[in-house]
């Protein structure tokens, strides 16, 4: 998972399995609230496996400003270079 596109699609994945979104619905510029329904229990899942998946514990101020799909992939990339 180095490339932006590759973090998108395995945000992607991961948002298909844990919300039953359809893959179509996840795009980068969906906002998280108003166009896929993830409420704030939903995020804090959601910032548990992405943990789970870098490594690195994500900080709750570096995800409070996320709003879209685009966000999220954002702070992934910033954890893993």
């Amino acid at each position: 998972m180095q490339t932006r596109e590759e973090i998108f699609t395995t945000i992607q994945n991961i948002m298909v399995d844990m919300f039953e979104l359809d893959a179509a619905e996840v795009t980068l510029e969906a906002h998280l609230y108003d166009d896929l329904d993830i409420d704030s229990i939903d995020a804090v899942d959601m910032v548990v496996e992405l943990k789970n998946l870098t490594g690195k514990k994500i900080k709750p101020d570096d995800f409070k400003a996320v709003r879209t799909v685009s966000d999220v992939v954002d702070v992934v990339e910033a954890l893993v270079k």
